[in-house]
């Protein structure tokens, strides 16, 4: 099988673009970003970058005998990668693409995602070190990206019983959460399965209030969740919704309904809440903690 190189194109229907390099979590994110192309009928663009497996960066060079075994090693890459797609996602070959760079991880993810539909990267790499970059990956495309950034941990939740649990949704009422819900339930209705939106009222501890202040704020949530739906309920009549709305803290409520949801989505800022968290140093705990596929979405 010989490797192609592909770089992603403006067009009516941009693809999905899967960084990979060889780990455990790469090939879930590859099988996840496969079966996510073929809900949305596009192309999946399979992307590995030597620099950041090698651990040298522009200004560096290797001797060409290095350089070679680099190449080879990132082709290998890209036709295992190749083979976990078609087997999540079984389909027309000429749908998958691939690319191998020699440019720095982060900036070239970055740029590629202008051109993307969604950028999908893994949680974890190829040991300590390079662990600790990809972790910095996820952080710098979700924080940055022009797409919406799907971070894939421990389980791609493809298989049949996670198939059938619902898209959750963090909401908190600001702009980005509306950005959220309305991925949120198109990927709930190509799925065809429910929605959960998820709305915390407070997320203070032991608040000393009467109960009339505190009617009163879970009054206002459940307002706040309501105008957030409203409309998405008509345009998407297939999607059962299940609203909940929490006196909690918003990054443990989430966690905790995680586990009933095949994937998360959340805004990247907000008012307060998920979206003000999900990039904070608590939401980075939320970021590599959510043991399914989680998509960070930002205004657009």
């Amino acid at each position: 099988m010989s490797i192609e190189s592909h770089s992603p194109s403006t067009q009516l229907n941009p693809p999905i673009i899967a960084a990979v390099d060889g780990s455990a979590s790469s090939a879930q994110a590859v099988a996840w970003a496969a079966v996510e192309a073929r809900l949305h009928h596009c192309r999946l663009h399979l992307v590995t970058s030597l620099a950041i497996q090698a651990g040298f960066g522009p200004g560096i060079s290797l001797a060409e005998a290095d350089l070679e075994w680099q190449r080879d090693d990132g082709e290998q890459i890209l036709v295992e990668a190749t083979r976990i797609a078609h087997t999540a996602a079984p389909g027309d070959e000429s749908q998958i693409t691939t690319e191998l760079s020699f440019e720095l991880v982060i900036p070239m993810l970055i740029e590629r995602s202008a051109q993307a539909r969604m950028l999908v990267v893994g949680s974890r790499g190829m040991g300590a070190f390079q662990r600790g970059l990809l972790g910095s990956v996820s952080t710098a495309t979700t924080q940055h990206a022009h797409c919406p950034v799907a971070v894939i941990h421990g389980m791609s939740a493809i298989d049949a019983v996670s198939a059938r649990q619902p898209v959750l949704v963090g909401v908190d009422g600001s702009s980005n959460s509306v950005a959220a819900l309305a991925l949120g339930f198109e990927e709930a209705s190509r799925r065809k399965v429910g929605l959960t939106a998820l709305h915390t009222w407070s997320d203070v501890s032991g608040q000393d209030s009467t109960a009339a202040v505190w009617e009163g704020m879970q009054d206002s949530a459940r307002a706040v969740l309501a105008e957030s739906l409203a409309g998405y309920t008509e345009r998407y009549p297939d999607v059962a919704v299940r609203r909940i709305v929490l006196a909690d803290r918003p990054v443990r409520s989430l966690l905790d309904e995680s586990a009933n949801a095949q994937l998360v989505v959340v805004g990247s800022h907000g008012r307060g809440g998920f979206a003000s968290m999900v990039l904070g140093s608590t939401s980075n705990a939320l970021l590599h903690s959510v043991e399914v596929p989680m998509i960070v979405v930002r205004e657009r």
